[in-house]
Order: structure tokens, then C-alpha cells, then sequence
């Protein structure tokens, strides 16, 4: 339940003084700015933990694996990673998250919800990251760059495969045969040789069929 609406952007919270917070932001209030890159704050303790991004500071130390963190609610989260507590479960098919934010975007696979929408294509997306990635379509940002030929990829997944030309590496192995293969896309279609699997089928041969049978 999110009964706190922002009137200037429209997001919802479930606690009022972190609306209050947010309206501060909208009407210039924010009297903690930060030194560095003139980003405002509503309060002196967010200040303080944005400030750890320019001096990299991470006093907050995760004993387990020395990992250091700037804020306190960041060691929380990541001790479930160690401790595998997913204390955020889904009421539909009782998976578990480790943090809310996770829940609440996998939720909208039930859902069907897509809130962050495509500006070109008006194409929706579950997640922002996602409508990131989308957005490469249409523009050419190439940001994924091979250190061996500088060739650019709109996807991290598509410089990976592309790097095993470079390294030789074939991960995926046919189980009958042996035969390695760099991306599993061609492993499934090698894989139709062995079974006889002949999926894609021309529509005209099956129309003269049926009239045959007619």
C-alpha cells in the first residue's frame, strides 16, 4: 500500500516523510548540496552517504568476504547472500528475493504490468534496465567494446559470444557427438541433425497436401 502521492511526478510511497522528502527535492528546499557535482540532498545523512561516491569510502565491512559498502542498509543486504535469508516472497508462487526492489519487479510477470515504456516504439518493459537495453535499437550506442578488436555490441551477452572467436572457446557441447559450439542458438541447430527434427515447414507444400487429401 503506497497511500503517499507525489502531485509533481506521480510516485507513490508508503511512508509520508519520505514524500515530504521528494517534495523538497521539487521545490528547490534541499539545503544539503554536495561539494562535488552540486547534487542537492533533503537531509544531511544522504549527503553524507552520496558523498562516499566521490572519496570512496566504504566503512561499512561485510566480515564474511572483507567486502565494503558506503551505507549500513547495503551490508543487510548482501549478508542474505551469504546466509541465503530471502525474507521477500512472492504471494503467487511463493519465490523468495533478497530485496524488496526484486520482488516488486518480478511481481509484474504476473502481473503483466510494464511500466517503463519505449519513447520510439512505445514497446513497454518490466524493468528499467531492460527498456535500457531496448533503447540501443534505435540509437547506435555500442557501449559493450571488445578489448581485442574494438568492435561495439549493444549487449554485454553479444560481446561475450563474440569474444569466444577471439579465445576459441565453444561452452556448448553436443551430447552425442561431442562437437563444441560458441553459441547455444547453433548447438540447437546442430543438435537437429542427430534427431531428424525438421521444425521450420514450407506452407505450400502443406497446402497441396491437404488438397490432395480433400
Amino acid at each position: 500500500m503506497h497511500p503517499y502521492l507525489c502531485a509533481v511526478c506521480n510516485t507513490a510511497f508508503s511512508k509520508k516523510r519520505i514524500l515530504i522528502k521528494l517534495q523538497r527535492i521539487h521545490s528547490g528546499e534541499c539545503c544539503y548540496s554536495c561539494a562535488v557535482c552540486k547534487k542537492a540532498f533533503s537531509s544531511h545523512s544522504n549527503l553524507i552517504t552520496h558523498q562516499r561516491i566521490h572519496s570512496g569510502e566504504r566503512p561499512y565491512t561485510r566480515a564474511v568476504c572483507n567486502k565494503g559498502f558506503r551505507q549500513h542498509s547495503s551490508v543487510i543486504k548482501h549478508q542474505r547472500i551469504h546466509s541465503g535469508d530471502r525474507p521477500y516472497i512472492c504471494a503467487v508462487c511463493n519465490k523468495g528475493f533478497i530485496q524488496r526492489s526484486s520482488l516488486i519487479t518480478h511481481q509484474r510477470v504476473h502481473s503483466g504490468e510494464r511500466p517503463y515504456v519505449c519513447a520510439g516504439c512505445n514497446k513497454g518493459s518490466n524493468e528499467q534496465s531492460n527498456l535500457v537495453k531496448h533503447q540501443r535499437i534505435h540509437s547506435d550506442e555500442r557501449p559493450y567494446i571488445c578489448a581485442v578488436c574494438n568492435k561495439g555490441f549493444k549487449r554485454r551477452s553479444s560481446l561475450i559470444s563474440h569474444q569466444r572467436v577471439h579465445s576459441g572457446e565453444r561452452p556448448y557441447i553436443c551430447a552425442v557427438c561431442n562437437k563444441g559450439f560458441s553459441e547455444q542458438s547453433n548447438l540447437i541447430k546442430h543438435q537437429r541433425i542427430h534427431s531428424g527434427e525438421r521444425p521450420y515447414v514450407c506452407a505450400v507444400v502443406i497446402r497441396d497436401s491437404v488438397n490432395k487429401v480433400i
